[in-house]
């Protein structure tokens, strides 16, 4: 069994309107208006000045039930979306371990699941702390990136990227919020950029729904959940009417996806789900006992789900 201990959040301070990001980016008009209007959009937390490590020692510095317990963790994963994030020989995770006290941990990156890399280390950190037999032992996962080329600012018609980070803990055995199941999809075929090949981006737009339902559906079945027996939906932020459609084709309570970050803070990378369920909690939206559900997908392409019990 595994389960999230502790979740924190760092947003940038600054918010920038979207089409401030659409002009900086080259849009046209029209594909701004479809970023606001259509998708939802309006600000993006960004931290123009900050390098990576300047989003994640906050995001770590916020997660108050590590303090005291850095001998427990045993593991630090980084949940990356993007192959590479920062110059050769810079490695913003080996610093980050020495800013907490960490380098005793392994650390290491977890990557090729594009945005949904951050459920995919949450289900390896659990097996790995499964393996352990130290029952206080803890992983730390964490997200965020900086958009620092075209490719890590822009979904196109779709999203602009954010810059916001998180952190988790992982513990093996009962916790605050235990997994129940994990399910992932790849459809290879989706492998290019979006950005410059338009046949690719229409074919990855019309399979994009029934993968998404499909891989949800899987993680329901999983842990033996149902779409009526979930309080809430944690979508990954690419934007709003992707959900609409996804609710209609399930029968899922548009009103019960927590939605409020697409348009206020943008998709941030694979940070989107430790941000969503860090609303959730601080919001008090989820009780004792409630089923959730967490969504991500990633270019290239992998669409993943993970059911949890609060």
């Amino acid at each position: 069994m595994t389960a999230l201990a502790a979740v924190a959040v760092h947003l940038p301070p600054e918010s920038v309107p979207v089409e401030h990001v659409g002009e900086r980016l080259g849009l046209s008009p029209r594909q701004i208006t479809l970023l606001r209007r259509f998708n939802g959009l309006d600000q993006v937390r960004l931290d123009p000045a900050g390098s990576l490590l300047d989003l994640l020692v906050p995001a770590v510095a916020n997660l108050a039930e590590l303090s005291g317990r850095e001998h427990d963790v045993r593991y630090v994963l980084h949940a990356r979306s993007m192959p590479v994030g920062v110059p050769y020989p810079a490695n913003p995770l080996h610093e980050l371990l020495d800013r907490f006290g960490l380098r005793h941990a392994r650390a290491f990156t977890v990557t090729h699941h594009a945005c949904a890399a951050s459920l995919q280390a949450v289900d390896l950190a659990g097996r790995l702390l499964a393996a352990d037999p130290d029952p206080d032992a803890l992983a730390l996962v964490v997200a965020g990136e900086k958009t620092f080329t075209r490719d890590a600012q822009l979904v196109p018609e779709a999203a602009v990227f954010a810059e916001g980070a998180a952190a988790c803990l992982v513990r093996a055995g009962d916790g605050p919020d235990r997994v129940l199941s994990y399910a992932s999809k790849q459809l290879g075929e989706f492998d290019g950029r979006l950005a410059e090949d338009q046949e690719l981006t229409a074919r990855y737009q019309r399979a994009y729904p029934q993968a998404m339902v499909e891989v949800m559906t899987a993680a329901l079945e999983r842990a033996g959940e149902s779409w009526e027996s979930l309080v809430l939906v944690l979508p990954h932020n690419v934007n709003r009417i992707s959900w609409q459609r996804l609710c209609r084709a399930t029968g899922f309570p548009l009103e019960k996806v927590v939605l409020d970050n697409v348009r206020s803070v943008g998709h941030s990378f694979a940070a989107d789900a430790f941000i969503n369920l860090h609303t959730a909690l601080s919001g008090g939206l989820l009780r004792s006992g409630d089923r959730y559900l967490i969504a991500a997908s990633g270019l290239g392409a992998t669409f993943s789900a993970m059911v949890l019990e609060h």
